[in-house]
């Protein structure tokens, strides 16, 4: 399936096909990386409360001199505001300067109360997620759309037999060596689009010198990191994070291939020798949250 240039939510609204991530982008680099990215042709700016840069994502917005309604805005609540998700949706606004979010996802479904370095089983995270129903539905224009991260199809099929607002995305991790298409073909089942975040595998990745990429990405003469964005871009029903703070990267990450079949099963086949989730925070109890064992990259 060729890549599209958005991505059609259950709520109607478009997300752009590739948009610019934000997670571990310095303070005063990403404000320069997100106006660069919005004057440059970008359409969507990823970001969240937990990387600590929402104002600077908001300088940049503003820097950038684009009207708000020309580009779709992501942030996520953060895991010890569970149960301040009210504030922490204002918190979230007047940081990034702007009076609505096209998209609020919990990043996890890990609830912690302030200074814990761990999650907390007393706080349930469906509670959560019905608080976010709740502003959702009485503030849409402060919100327009509510969704997940890093949620396992366990996490999901609870979630859906007990909410009253299904998902508009979830967002993993997702690169040939984490395909995760379980998650992917149960979201697309139930109407729920996927945002991948470290298509390439995160900084220094090995995936990024990993021949059969290479020898794709000398084939139409693009950089590797080309291949792999693309490759999750030809996904059916998923949009795609880039990330750089490089001006000459944040353009040529925009650039998306039509990989052929034969192409993408190649890519999917990386899995088979190498395995590795880039992703991996020891504090969220990972097994806990139904996703399978993963060997973390030195990455």
């Amino acid at each position: 399936m060729p890549a599209t240039k958005s991505v059609k939510l259950n709520t109607g609204a478009e997300i752009p096909t590739v948009g610019l991530g934000t997670w571990k982008s310095a303070p005063g680099a990403v404000e320069h990386a997100v106006s660069f990215a919005l004057q440059n042709g970008y359409t969507h700016i990823d970001t969240a409360a937990a990387y600590g840069n929402e104002t600077e994502v908001g300088v940049g917005i503003k820097a950038s001199g684009v009207p708000r309604g020309s580009f779709f805005l992501t942030t996520k609540l953060d895991n010890p505001d569970h149960e301040n998700a009210a504030e922490a949706l204002e918190k979230s606004l007047q940081n990034l300067g702007t009076d609505y979010l096209d998209l609020w996802l919990m990043h996890w479904p890990a609830p912690m109360t302030p200074g814990s370095k761990a999650a907390v089983k007393t706080i349930d995270w469906l509670n959560t997620w019905k608080s976010m129903e709740k502003l959702y539905k009485a503030h849409p224009e402060k919100l327009k759309a509510i969704g997940v991260s890093n949620f396992s199809v366990e996490y999901l099929e609870r979630l859906l037999a007990n909410a009253e607002v299904v998902p508009a995305v979830n967002q993993i991790e997702l690169h040939p060596s984490c395909p995760q298409q379980d998650i992917v073909d149960f979201c697309n089942s139930k109407g729920i689009a996927i945002t991948a975040y470290s298509p390439l595998g995160s900084d220094n990745s090995p995936l990024l010198t990993n021949e059969v990429v290479k020898k794709i990405a000398d084939n139409y003469k693009v950089q590797p990191a080309n291949i792999l964005i693309s490759l999750q871009a030809n996904r059916p029903g998923v949009n795609v994070l880039t990330k750089s703070v490089t001006n000459t990267r944040i353009e040529s990450n925009r650039k998306v291939i039509d990989l052929k079949e034969e192409e993408i099963k190649e890519l999917n086949d990386i899995d088979k020798t190498l395995h590795f989730r880039a992703c991996h925070p020891s504090w969220t109890g990972w097994g806990s949250l139904g996703f399978p064992d993963c060997k973390d990259a030195d990455a």
